[in-house]
């Protein structure tokens, strides 16, 4: 037993001890989530009872593979912008081309992320980057804090040393390093934190509203804003009275293209520099998950420096856009429908964009006539072939229905990169019922944990 999962152990053993059988810790913790606005629809963020630990052997090689992975991405980002075959393997639409093509002011793409990365003991596969809207960065840090003072952590604690990572204050330097670079001369610009709102929403998300506390506690003045607040005029941005310096965008560019076209004010702002945008626009093909074609392609990458090709090589999953067409699997040329029809088993069909209404397709868990009618629909949409990964799964006790229940989840750890250097990070974790759906997931606060 390794010392990570006898401290699990450990701990599972400790809620079993009669000063917990009560459970009103659990209820206190829930409860002092939804006093801090860490609840979406009245349920607590963090649906488990105890934080998800890893070594620091396991944080230090997360960080060192992070890096040069976010090196690699910005590099083929840069490439394609400026290779137009390359970009047109992005499948971008027409809308997200024109976008890209603006200067945003400042060099880094990609100003804020984070990686979606299965971490299992000695292994470590990367299975998106994700430039958008990093949840769980503040979620991540607020849930750290009240976990790491909660009664059966505390007890913990006596036997093992548990650190918790770094939080937001890394976020906040990172967008205001762009703004200065893109130009900006006020050394407290005015933010607008842009967020979709649901019809009837009348406040502002929860997540959102945390990371304008953050910066607000910071002396900036910050205000949560959807897309049709907005208006565009005499070169100012500005949402009401409030004249907008710096936009930290929290919403998909495919979802804004999908209500608003190119005439919209923020993106006329854009084009004429009156509005400095994080993460601007270009960061969209990081969103694609043909970049990791792209990445594995080695006529591509074979000039970059070592270290990136190393991560690339250990942590990114071989993945192709599907097409008619043929290419490389490992040194050896294939023809791409024939290899994936007949290796459905290690392949898993992803639509290129996230929150599209295409499904995925994992081979293992498909038949064959069933894979057969999913590679159709591939080849009529966008859509990429990767190696699939295994997931990793943890076991983690849950307040259900006013019961204790151990129950087995998905984890996925998303470190959060800021400029390309990682800061800490939270996890995610989803309950996969027999149906493969499930209602219950979250976020989780990760710490280091050693032994004393």
């Amino acid at each position: 037993m390794t010392q990570l999962s006898e401290a699990v152990a450990r701990y599972h053993k400790i809620l079993e001890g009669d000063q917990y059988k009560d459970l009103s810790w659990a209820h206190e913790l829930q409860e002092r989530m939804k006093a801090r606005n860490l609840a979406v629809s009245g349920r607590p963020v963090s649906p488990v009872l105890r934080p998800h630990f890893i070594t620091r052997r396991q944080y230090t090689g997360l960080v060192k593979a992070v890096e040069s992975f976010s090196s690699a991405i910005e590099r083929v980002e840069n490439m394609a912008i400026g290779n137009p075959t390359l970009l047109s393997r992005m499948e971008l639409l027409p809308a997200e081309k024109m976008l890209a093509a603006v200067d945003p002011g400042y060099a880094s793409l990609t100003v804020t992320s984070l990686i979606d990365t299965h971490l299992n003991n000695g292994t470590m596969r990367f299975a998106r980057y994700i430039p958008d809207t990093p949840t769980g960065v503040a979620y991540g840090e607020a849930l750290s804090d009240l976990f790491y003072d909660a009664p059966p952590v505390k007890q913990l604690r006596k036997r093992y040393h548990v650190e918790k990572l770094p939080g937001t204050k890394y976020l906040l330097q990172a967008i205001l390093k762009a703004y200065k670079e893109w130009g900006g001369k006020s050394k407290k610009p005015n933010i607008a934190i842009l967020e979709f709102r649901q019809p009837f929403q009348t406040t502002e998300s929860g997540e959102n509203a945390l990371i304008a506390d953050l910066f607000r506690k910071e002396g900036l003045q910050v205000e949560v804003v959807s897309p049709d607040q907005i208006e565009y005029r005499n070169d100012v941005l500005r949402r009401g009275d409030f004249a907008i310096d710096l936009v930290f965008r929290r919403i998909k560019v495919q979802e804004f293209l999908i209500r608003f076209d190119l005439t919209h004010p923020l993106l006329r702002a854009y084009r004429d520099r009156a509005v400095c945008v994080v993460n601007n626009f270009r960061s969209e093909l990081a969103q694609k998950k043909a970049i990791f074609d792209l990445l594995t392609d080695e006529s591509i990458t074979a000039g970059f420096p070592a270290a990136e090709r190393h991560a690339i090589r250990e942590f990114v999953p071989w993945t192709r856009v599907v097409h008619e067409t043929k290419t490389k699997y490992h040194n050896r040329t294939i023809d791409l429908p024939e290899f994936i029809l007949h290796n459905r088993n290690k392949l898993v069909l992803r639509p290129n964009d996230d929150g599209v209404d295409q499904h995925s397709f994992r081979g293992s868990e498909t038949d064959d006539a069933g894979w057969e009618k999913a590679l159709k629909t591939a080849l009529r949409n966008p859509y990429v072939v990767q190696e699939a990964m295994e997931p990793v799964v943890d076991t983690f006790p849950l307040l259900q229905y006013g019961h204790l229940e151990m129950q087995k989840m998905r984890v996925d750890v998303h470190p959060h990169s800021y400029l390309g250097k990682v800061q800490g990070c939270s996890s995610w974790l989803t309950a996969v019922g027999p149906s493969g759906f499930s209602t219950v997931s979250g976020v989780a606060p990760t710490f280091i944990l050693e032994g004393k």
